[in-house]
């Protein structure tokens, strides 16, 4: 078995994939539902329900807010109770509708019954079908970044995809959803992967998955020999090298098919690859095979604190409270709340913080953990210029950003730097190097985005 990894940078953080064996549970349906109206990249959603609507699961009640946007839809039936504002999963108050749940009552055209549909069987599914199926029942990028998926599967004229490459990497620390997810749904992933195939009109597919996982490995492997055996499309299983941040879009194509994606604004399908997340894969299934619009996701809930951490099928707008509660509730002590893992994921003030369409994880970190260091001067050791996934000087970066030179930060290709986190958590002085790149790569941004207005 040949074992692949991308070629620059990286880490490898202790585990802690503390719900690795643990089988998904459904949550609990929430006493309130809450839906923050950016769950995704670009424009906001625009409500189309007031105050007093009834909803039903499954009903629109935000429309696409632009061509890069994404409809929302309600998980819960019940009453609008109000539309005002909610902290999200970024930590931030956005526009948010509030739904009174009541029942559970399902709109009609969705299929729930768990008879596997097949490509085969389905010949009205041509590539524009299914593209707009994807589009219409509001399917983001699951693994976090949230970029509507309908989006990657149409690419400009200049660029043209060669494969699909699913990311099934999951090499934050702490979370096992997607773990869960290949485990308990082989069979629709891969069907998921057809469609997307089909749509992108390519006929070679990857599944990238590290080899802390071996069970999923030989499990997809045997399901793709019996699926792909006499099919037109082609898909290989590559076991990857344990190694974050591999997830990264450019990363995960560096090590899967041994091509650099350039720098912004290039994607990864300028160098032939559109990639998927595994989630993003299960979630095209149920959108184009079960009419079901994308108001669920699989979710971790985890620390080393906490008294039964697990996985989690949750409806979106469910409080984070309610899946700590289902978990034994919060440990005693000092905590920090992530929506997300430790190396990614963004620290939160409150618990109230609804679960949104790139909420893979909730963490909990407890004592010592919880705690940052006191920051120390730089030695000067280069340890994050060695572990920087995008080959930047995450030392230089920082310093510019504190002392707001953004004309140099945009020269040293700030805007390159994906927040993976390795440099920070590689820093022998504790410095907050990604705390300041960040605010540098926003501020930065922000001033590209105002030049390129005034032209």
């Amino acid at each position: 078995m040949k074992i692949k990894t991308f070629s620059i940078g990286g880490i490898h953080p202790d585990e802690n994939k503390l719900t690795h064996e643990v089988a998904t549970k459904v949550a609990a349906l929430p006493k309130q539902a809450i839906f923050p109206l950016s769950q995704h990249i670009g424009a906001p959603a625009k409500p189309v329900v007031q105050k007093g609507d009834r909803v039903k699961v499954g009903t629109m009640i935000a429309e696409a807010g632009g061509f890069v946007s994404a409809p929302i839809f309600s998980s819960v039936s019940g009453t609008v109770a109000k539309i005002d504002t909610a902290i999200d999963a970024t930590g931030y108050r956005k526009p948010a509708i509030y739904i009174t749940v009541n029942g559970d009552e399902w709109e009609h055209r969705i299929d729930r019954s768990d008879k596997l549909e097949t490509v085969e069987t389905h010949p009205e599914l041509t590539p524009e079908e299914i593209v707009t199926r994807i589009k219409d029942a509001g399917v983001v990028g699951m693994g976090g970044a949230c970029f509507p998926t309908f989006i990657k599967l149409t690419p400009p004229p200049t660029a043209k995809a060669e494969c699909v490459i699913i990311n099934a990497v999951e090499c934050e620390p702490y979370i096992t959803a997607d773990y869960r997810l290949m485990m308990e749904h082989p069979d629709e992933i891969l069907v998921g992967l057809e469609l997307l195939m089909k749509a992108a009109k390519v006929t070679k597919g990857y599944i990238g998955i590290e080899t802390n996982k071996p069970a999923a490995i030989e499990l997809l492997t045997q399901k793709c020999a019996e699926k792909f055996s006499v099919s037109s499309y082609t898909v290989e299983v590559v076991p990857l090298a344990q190694r974050y941040p591999q997830g990264g879009e450019k990363q995960l194509v560096d090590a899967v098919i041994h091509r650099q994606v350039p720098a912004p604004p290039a994607i990864p399908v300028n160098v032939g690859a559109i990639v998927q997340n595994v989630g993003t894969a299960f979630a095209v299934y149920q959108a184009v095979m079960k009419r079901k619009p994308l108001f669920e996701r699989y979710t971790t809930v985890t620390g080393k604190h906490l008294e039964n951490p697990g996985n989690f099928l949750v409806r979106m707008g469910t409080p984070m409270q309610d899946l700590i509660d289902a978990c034994g509730g919060m440990p005693e002590g000092d905590n920090k709340l992530l929506a997300g893992g430790p190396m990614m994921g963004k620290a939160l003030t409150s618990t109230e913080v609804p679960i949104c369409k790139g909420t893979n994880s909730v963490t909990i970190l407890s004592g010592d953990e919880a705690r940052r260091k006191e920051p120390e001067p730089c030695i000067r050791c280069a340890k994050c210029v060695l572990v920087c996934p995008m080959g930047l000087e995450p030392y230089l970066l920082a310093k510019l950003s504190e002392v707001q030179n953004w004309e140099r930060c945009e020269h040293e290709d700030i805007v390159n730097c994906i927040e993976c986190g390795s440099c920070q958590f590689t820093c022998p002085a504790y410095r907050p190097l990604l705390d300041n790149i960040r605010q540098g790569k926003a501020t930065v941004m922000g001033i590209i985005r105002a030049r390129a207005a005034k032209k």
